[in-house]
């Protein structure tokens, strides 16, 4: 898999995060470069599971919106009169 990239933007944000949980909850005030380099940890460490998730939750949604198609297509089958 890919290295996950972020735009500077999202990245920001995400550093900002950081910063702010660890003052509210650890009361500790984190820089911005180590606040990136968990970004960039968490990014490339736990990032996949939450990739996959949204993979299978993805699937299970389109799955689930096909089989609603498929019976929704057969409700438009007309009966056949055989023998003529």
């Amino acid at each position: 898999m890919e290295k996950m990239q972020f735009s500077r933007e999202e990245k920001a944000q995400m550093v900002r995060k950081v910063q702010l949980y660890f003052s509210e909850e650890l009361g500790q005030e984190i820089g911005g470069f180590d606040a990136e380099f968990l970004v960039d940890f968490f990014a490339g460490e736990i990032g996949p599971f939450f990739y996959n998730r949204g993979l299978y939750d993805a699937e299970s949604a389109v799955t689930e919106k096909l089989a609603e198609i498929s019976d929704l297509l057969l409700q438009l089958e007309r009966p056949v009169n055989p023998g003529r």
